[in-house]
């Protein structure tokens, strides 16, 4: 394995359209930058470990960074051809909203739209988890 985590946030400043015919909505833009600064991460990282194949990218998404699986799984596929990283398998973890209570420090993982705190009752909670979007580690092979 190698380094983990790291955030994989930044937008790149080019566009791709893998088919011009096709519209795309803002949620596909959103992926496709995230899918071009994971392989500009895992990369970077297979290079400084002389790594010229990586087998494996395990990503961490919580539930509220409103990444969509198969949407990475697709650009990733298209856009790491010729690179380290082509052919290797997207391993996504999921994390679950954990709420915590600013109030009285409850935390609990709520249902549905409300956030109001079991214990106290107040509607003053923080996102403790389920925001996360980062590459936790990368396994590459042995040439």
């Amino acid at each position: 394995m190698v380094a983990g985590p790291e955030r994989a946030v930044k937008p790149s400043p080019s566009l791709f359209w893998p088919d011009a015919n096709q519209e795309y909505t803002t949620q596909d833009m959103h992926e496709l930058a995230v899918t071009q600064s994971i392989i500009e991460i895992v990369n970077r990282h297979a290079e400084q470990a002389s790594a010229t194949h990586v087998a494996r990218i395990h990503l961490v998404v919580g539930e509220l960074s409103s990444i969509v699986d198969d949407s990475v799984q697709f650009y990733f596929d298209y856009l790491s051809e010729g690179t380290a990283c082509a052919g290797a398998e997207l391993v996504f973890r999921r994390v679950q909203v954990q709420l915590e209570c600013r109030e009285c420090g409850a935390t609990w993982q709520p249902e549905g739209a409300d956030w109001r705190c079991p214990t106290c009752g107040l509607a003053r909670a923080r996102v403790a988890e389920g925001r996360e979007f980062y590459v936790d580690s990368i396994e590459i092979e042995e040439t």
